[in-house]
């Protein structure tokens, strides 16, 4: 590999007083540290989209789109931190997801999920279907931490460590095979959906 990836990790969680950022921050530490990455963090409460979608944004909403479209645009891969909210994933995140579409296409997507004993993997599973209607690849390995706010200590660490940083590597073994293919491809042959 002659470049490094651009890796966005996604968080997903809006809400006030939300875990996301602590599981976001661990996991872009792994990625930092697994090599041949530029991590970029995204944070979805930072960047507030309306629900109406419109062809012709207005002022707010069109520099909302100019400071978080061209991160997603550049990134070879994801990697979405989202809890669980009613056995899915929170509203922002899909409000985020359909305000794009090419900045999707043909790049992978992994997953971080967080939530109560089942640990996020149901908001996973539907963005999974989520990202099929964008051309997006999704990987299967996750990170999961079932009951998460007993799984980290104070300084945002998971306290059954080895286990995360292992599920960590695999996750990003996975995606980092599929993001070079991926841009490989789309270097030589630009994808059309």
């Amino acid at each position: 590999m002659t470049d490094s990836l651009r890796l966005a990790v996604i968080v997903a969680s809006t809400r006030d007083g939300r875990f996301g950022p602590t599981v976001a921050h661990w996991f872009a530490g792994r990625a930092e540290q697994y090599g041949g990455l530029r991590v970029d963090l995204v944070d979805v409460a930072a960047h507030p989209l309306p629900l109406t979608m419109t062809t012709s944004p207005d002022a707010r909403t069109s520099a909302v789109l100019a400071e978080v479209t061209p991160r997603l645009a550049g990134a070879d891969a994801f990697v979405v931190v989202t809890p669980e909210y009613n056995h899915s994933f929170p509203a922002g995140l899909k409000n985020l997801i359909d305000w794009h579409y090419t900045q999707w296409q043909a790049k992978p997507v992994g997953f971080v999920s967080y939530g109560g004993l089942a640990g996020g993997l149901r908001a996973v599973e539907h963005l999974r279907l989520v990202f099929a209607e964008t051309h997006a690849v999704t990987v299967r390995e996750t990170v999961s931490f079932h009951n998460a706010w007993d799984q980290f200590d104070e300084d945002g660490a998971p306290t059954g460590r080895p286990g995360a940083d292992t599920a960590a590597k695999v996750l990003l073994d996975q995606l980092t095979w599929w993001a070079e293919a991926l841009r490989s491809a789309r270097t030589r042959h630009p994808y059309k959906a």
